[in-house]
């Protein structure tokens, strides 16, 4: 694994007539991802992600599921993604930042560990890309008030709130582990769906959820869409979420999967993430 150095940041540039000056700074957005179980949220993330660094920004790719694929979606080689540790297993550093070991709940410990220069001494530099593992231990999966998911938790709001790059935070099946403040501060909640009512139900509980946390813009994505009759059926389920486009069903997407390859590589999921990366954009612009 390569460690990554934060670029400096952009300031003035130059000062012009009349005591203005123009700043120069990185566009950012903040976007959640999140689905059932096998829907395609992290094929979503890995061609939106490679798509904002394909336009020379700079992007923040987090993975926040557990079952941890988006290395190989993103096109990180095999050996690479290996080395990576998940943040959340890395035990002497949030014991160093949050004064206790992890795995032990209750206690006393840092409420509000530094958490600003992990993207660039834990996270893997891919062009444009900086990928993070944030992993889940047992113990932040039942929602404990541990130190490793107060770690994280405090991990999450810093990419959100404070990073000035694209942040696409691809997550499990729910959003336990987003406080209120990250989750007013998300541009974006993207719920994945594919045609089927274990799909909808999931995404209408997730959108309860958002709602609940302040998220304010809840999209739908459907992937896996055999034509106008999946369209059409996802659309009458839905629940008061907009749908902003969605993935037609390809062998080639599945097979890619199979053979490691990013789904990047596949000219027709380029082609329709990029309708809804501009369907996104308009309506959060």
């Amino acid at each position: 694994m390569q460690p990554v150095y934060q670029e400096k940041l952009r300031g003035v540039n130059e000062q012009r007539g009349h005591g203005r000056w123009n700043f120069w700074y990185t566009e950012s957005m903040k976007i959640a991802v999140t689905g059932k179980g096998g829907v395609g949220k992290t094929t979503l993330s890995a061609v939106l992600s490679r798509l904002y660094a394909s336009e020379g920004k700079r992007v923040i790719a987090v993975d926040a599921d557990p079952d941890a694929n988006l290395a190989a979606a993103l096109g990180i080689p095999k050996t690479d993604a290996d080395r990576i540790r998940p943040i959340a297993e890395i035990t002497e550093l949030i014991e160093e930042r949050t004064g206790a070991r992890p795995g032990v709940s209750g206690g006393i410990f840092k409420l509000n560990p530094r958490v600003d220069d992990i993207p660039e001494q834990f996270g893997y530099r891919s062009g444009n890309i900086v990928l993070l593992r944030t992993g889940k231990s047992k113990e932040a999966a039942s929602g404990c008030y541990c130190p490793e998911n107060v770690f994280l938790r405090r991990l999450l709001r810093h990419l959100v709130v404070s990073r000035d790059e694209v942040v696409i935070v691809d997550m499990e099946a729910g959003i336990e582990h987003l406080t209120r403040g990250t989750a007013e501060a998300v541009d974006a909640f993207i719920v994945v769906v594919e045609p089927g009512q274990r799909s909808i139900q999931t995404a209408n509980t997730v959108r309860d959820m958002a709602v609940g946390l302040g998220v304010k813009k809840v999209f739908v994505v459907a992937n896996k869409v055999r034509g106008e009759q999946d369209l059409d059926f996802i659309m009458r389920e839905l629940q008061g979420m907009e749908l902003i486009g969605h993935i037609s069903f390809s062998h080639e997407i599945m097979e890619s999967d199979i053979a490691g390859i990013s789904p990047f590589e596949i000219e027709s999921a380029v082609g329709d993430v990029t309708r809804i990366k501009a369907a996104l954009e308009s309506r959060i612009g």
